[in-house]
Formats: structure tokens, C-alpha cells, sequence
């Protein structure tokens, strides 16, 4: 029943036991982490325009690259179920070594190189983090599929606090040296992934529903990434503030890779101290000759996931095609099931990429996804100069504050859309409206130009935009399956690079120009503008946006309502039976 066939790793690939889940989400830290290189950019963006006399303008374009390089997936996305983790982290890699190894040899004069080669390295070296975090999420969300909004959280999180690790890093280890920064990404980052992709590994989910023991796991990961997330913002307001000597410097750093340490706790613990109650119910667990389907392999050749479990399907979601366990039956019985599997999968099976593109609900998650997280990355990547528009000189702040809140709301969007999934069946997306609505007051707040609303609004923004990201990423895989999950989410991450050319490009870029233009008539190329009027159209426009997100997740959620009351309806999320299993 459960032949080979597909590409991805055999079934005597996956690892089977309650401990090795933990050790992959440990790693996955790491990689995470590694995987934040794209944020760095400004950190050594001046190095090149000083050492390669480049201007602005050329500086900027470089930037445009390192978006395009961080967000273009498709190409990993698509590898995810063909080639092992360990693969797609050696992939990713390479790209960091030649990536950045090329820019360190351009910024160090030791090779001269055109101006189109730094733009294609710094595409390639940027790129790395499209593999790492595929290589990553995907394994992970597998792993735990009973936890997926917790995992996605997590795993994002980390993301969002990279760009304060390497800003540590820069500042206390490498004495603000962008040249070493630089070694340190085409070196650094393949290191940490040969150290770790071993234990970034396709393993035996467990699927107990009550598990006490996982549940405070999850809370202590959590926990743990929160006091990191607060550790990193306190020690770089404390590094921007004040004189701090070597030796605290030291001491911070250290305390730093000890947080990052924290996740390997739980390993350690279920090594230390194994759970009886784990050992007396070994039927909780996926036979290892059943998770194919999650490692990449052809899911025609494969048991169903959960069994007896996954063979009750609530019925009433109001879907054209959906039908009872005893149609099933009647078709299999009048060798009907062949007109049936051409029907194709209903929303909660394994949807395969080119499915789930025909499908409403993919560009309605889509749609309400690009609003929020389009909008968000044009305050993003303007920040500093709405910043100093308003009279807020000290702008690291600001990046510092936004960056945590970033933060938080992945971890929040993580863990509050689980809870509130499982007890109350309540749509993950709920969550997308509820911060996008939140999203439209705080742009109004941000096109006031009052210098005392500008911290308040940076805060909600960045909650808002984490949220959306948490969020979306189990969207994906409830609605259309882990099959091609890695394919579909890296698709939805091209909303970060439109986003980018519309909002920020397009629309924030012109006005901001326009208005320099005006306030400082006669000078050919004014840099900067002040006042309120720089962003205010830009922030009127990202409301609009925001309240068009807002009614088109009305229609979503009411869409997918019954799926969600179909997957949870016993309190925990449970696979559908896949319309390829059935013969």
C-alpha cells in the first residue's frame, strides 16, 4: 500500500520517536536566525556605496535586489517535495557563499566587478534565506501538524528577530565592520547549516490530540522566544545609549547565544527524564510507513495520514462536491471512484499547486494578505525617513521597536489563532480582518504627522504586520494540505516584493520626491523632506487598501467557515480523507 513513487525522502528517511520533532525545531532556530540575512542590508549598504563610489539611486537598486532575492521562492518552494531538508539547507547554502563571498571580494577591492554582477550576487545571496526557510517551515509544520498556527509562529518569529541578532553581532563581535559582516554571512551561515541540517529531518508526527506534555513544550518555546525577543530590544537601546565597554559587550553576546541555546532544553529534558505515559500508548503515533505523504511522496502509493481518525468527515459544509462516507462507500462499491478523483480535492485535502491556483479561496488569501502585509512593508521600508519627517531623529528606535512588535505578532498570530481554531472553531483569517481594521486607524494615526503618535503607531503597525504573516502560513496548509505547501506559501510571499513596487516604489517614493522637490525649490536633487505631507496621500492610500483587505476577508471567512468547522470540529485539527486513497 505504501510504495515508494514521488521524490521526496523514502519512508526509511523519517525519523521515528517523540524526541527528534524537538530537536528539528531547535535547529530550525538556528536556521531561522541564519535565515535574516536579507534584513541586513542597511547594516553594510554604505560600505559598498563608499568603497564602489555608487549613488543613491544605484544604492537603491541594489536594495530592490536584496527584496527580489529574499522573496522569490518559487524555486525551493517547488523543490520542497522533491529533494530532503538536508538538500534544500546545502542549496541555500551555496547561495550565501558565493552570494555574499562575491560582494566581500567587490567591497574589499580584492576582484573588481560591474555593477550587474553585485546586483545578481546580492540576489543569490539573499535568495539563501527563500531556501533556509523552506527547508525549515515546511519540515516543521509536517512535524507538527496538530500545532500548526504554534509552529508557524514560532518558526517566523525567530525571522523577525534575526535582524536584531545580527545587529548585536555587528555591533559587539565584528566593531561595526561591514566587511567582516559580510564574511561573516558567506561563512557564518554555511556553517550553522552544515552544524544543524542533520537534525532538520522529516520525522513521525505524534497525532495525540490531549498531549499535556507538547502543549507545555510549545508554552516554554514560546516563552523562551518572548525573553529573547525583549533581551535583544533592551541590549540594542542599550548599545545605541550608552558607552558600553568590551567586556559587557562580551557578556551580552554571550547571554545572547545562551536564549538562542534555549529550545534545546526540551530535547535535553525528554532525554534526561522520559515520559512513561509517551511508551504506553505507541498507537498516538504515525507508523513511519504512513508519513510519505508528508515527506513529498506520491500520495496515490501511500496510506491515509490518521487512519481510522481521518475516515470521519463532518458533513453540511455547504460545498457542491462534498459528500458523505456512505456515497463513498456506494461509488467504491459501483467502481464509481475513478469519476470521483476526477473531481478533485475539496478544500482541507492535499491540494497539488497548479489545484489550488483555479481555486477562489487561494487568491481571496491572496488578496487579503497582499492589503495587509503590502501596506505594511512600505512603512517598513520607509521608516526611518517617516521617522525624521516627523521631527524622530533617532530612528533606530524605531526599527528597534518595530522589529520587536514584529515580533510579538507572529508569536501572538501564532498561538491565539490555535487556541481560538480548537475551542471555538473560529477561522484563522478572523485574526487577518481584525489587525487589518486595527491597520486603517493606525495609518490615519501615522498621516496625522504629530511626533507624539509616531512610537503608538509604529507599535500597532508592527503587531498588525506579524500577525498577518502568522496567520497566513497555516491558512495555507488547513486549506489546500502540506503537499505542496512549500509551493503555495513561497507564492504568497511575492506579495512582499509587490507590495514593494506599488506602495513603496510607485506610490511613497514619488510623493516623498515631489514634496522634497517643493520644500527645497532650486536644489537638483533634494534628499530630504519634512512635515507631515511626505507620507500623508501614502498613508491615506494604505488605509483605503487596508479597508478594501477588511471587506474582502468578510468574504473569505464566510467561505471557509464550514471547512474550519469540518477540520475541528473534535477540538483538534484533523486530516481530511485525501480523494487520492480511496480504491
Amino acid at each position: 500500500m505504501a510504495g515508494g513513487g514521488g521524490g521526496g525522502p523514502g519512508p526509511g528517511k523519517v525519523k521515528a520517536g517523540s524526541r527528534p520533532p524537538w530537536v528539528g525545531l531547535a535547529a530550525a532556530v538556528w536556521v531561522q536566525v541564519a535565515a535574516g540575512s536579507a534584513y541586513v542590508f542597511p547594516l553594510y549598504s554604505d560600505a559598498i556605496k563608499d568603497a564602489l563610489g555608487y549613488n543613491q539611486k544605484a544604492l537603491t537598486m541594489l536594495g530592490v535586489g536584496n527584496d527580489v532575492g529574499e522573496n522569490v521562492g518559487l524555486v525551493p518552494g517547488l523543490l520542497a517535495n522533491r529533494l530532503p531538508p538536508w538538500l534544500i539547507l546545502a542549496i541555500g547554502s551555496a547561495c550565501a557563499f558565493f552570494g555574499f563571498g562575491t560582494l566581500w571580494l567587490a567591497v574589499t577591492k580584492t576582484v573588481a566587478m560591474p555593477y550587474w554582477v553585485l546586483w545578481i550576487a546580492l540576489c543569490i545571496g539573499t535568495n539563501s534565506s527563500a531556501w533556509l526557510g523552506t527547508a525549515a517551515l515546511v519540515t516543521n509544520m509536517r512535524n507538527f501538524p496538530l500545532s500548526r498556527g504554534t509552529v508557524a509562529g514560532l518558526i517566523k518569529g525567530y525571522v523577525a528577530v534575526s535582524a536584531a541578532v545580527y545587529t548585536e553581532t555587528f555591533n559587539g563581535m565584528l566593531g561595526n565592520s561591514a566587511t567582516n559582516l559580510l564574511l561573516l554571512l558567506a561563512l557564518g551561515i554555511p556553517t550553522a547549516c552544515i552544524v544543524v541540517m542533520y537534525f532538520v529531518r522529516p520525522c513521525t508526527p505524534s497525532l495525540d490530540e490531549d498531549n499535556s506534555t507538547e502543549h507545555s513544550h510549545f508554552m516554554y518555546t514560546q516563552i523562551s522566544s518572548v525573553v529573547l525577543g525583549v533581551y535583544l530590544m533592551v541590549a540594542t537601546i542599550l548599545g545605541d545609549t550608552l558607552n558600553l565597554s568590551q567586556a559587557v559587550t562580551y557578556l551580552l553576546f554571550g547571554i545572547m547565544i545562551l536564549l538562542l541555546l534555549a529550545p534545546l532544553a526540551i530535547p535535553i529534558k525528554m532525554t534526561l527524564y522520559p515520559n512513561k505515559q509517551t511508551k504506553e500508548k505507541p498507537s498516538t503515533l504515525v507508523p513511519s510507513y504512513s508519513t510519505d505523504s508528508l515527506s513529498g511522496a506520491d500520495p496515490e502509493n501511500s496510506e491515509p495520514l490518521l487512519g481510522s481518525a481521518a475516515a470521519t468527515l463532518a458533513t453540511g459544509t455547504n460545498e457542491s462536491d462534498d459528500s458523505t462516507d456512505l456515497d463513498v462507500l456506494l461509488a467504491e462499491g459501483e467502481g464509481a471512484v475513478n469519476l470521483k478523483k476526477k473531481r478533485g480535492p475539496r478544500r482541507g485535502d492535499d491540494f497539488t499547486f497548479l489545484e489550488a491556483l483555479v481555486k477562489a479561496d487561494f487568491w481571496l488569501l491572496f488578496i487579503v494578505y497582499f492589503c495587509g502585509v503590502g501596506t505594511g512593508v512600505t512603512v517598513l521600508n520607509n521608516l526611518a525617513q517617516v521617522g525624521m519627517s516627523v521631527g524622530a531623529n533617532d530612528t533606530t528606535i524605531l526599527l528597534c521597536l518595530f522589529g520587536f512588535c514584529n515580533f510579538v505578532g507572529r508569536i501572538l498570530g501564532g498561538s491565539v489563532s490555535e487556541y481560538f481554531v480548537r475551542s471555538r472553531m473560529l477561522p484563522r483569517p478572523f485574526w487577518m480582518m481584525c489587525t487589518q481594521i486595527i491597520m486603517v486607524v493606525t495609518f490615519l494615526l501615522f498621516a496625522t504627522g504629530l511626533h507624539s503618535l509616531i512610537y503608538v503607531s509604529t507599535t500597532l503597525l508592527g503587531i498588525c504586520y506579524g500577525v498577518q504573516f502568522a496567520v497566513m502560513i497555516p491558512t495555507v496548509s488547513e486549506l489546500f494540505g502540506l503537499k505542496d505547501f512549500g509551493l503555495m506559501y513561497n507564492f504568497m510571499l511575492l506579495v512582499n516584493p509587490l507590495g514593494v513596487f506599488f506602495f513603496s516604489a510607485l506610490l511613497a517614493g514619488y510623493i516623498y520626491d515631489k514634496e522634497a522637490a517643493r520644500q527645497h525649490p532650486g536644489v537638483l536633487d533634494p534628499s530630504n523632506c519634512y512635515g507631515p505631507d511626505c507620507f500623508r496621500v501614502t498613508f491615506y492610500v494604505c488605509a483605503i487598501v487596508c479597508c478594501c483587505g477588511t471587506l474582502v476577508s468578510v468574504l473569505f471567512i464566510a467561505r471557509i467557515k464550514p471547512v474550519y468547522h469540518m477540520l475541528y470540529a473534535s477540538g483538534s485539527f484533523r486530516h481530511p480523507r485525501s480523494q487520492q486513497q480511496l480504491h
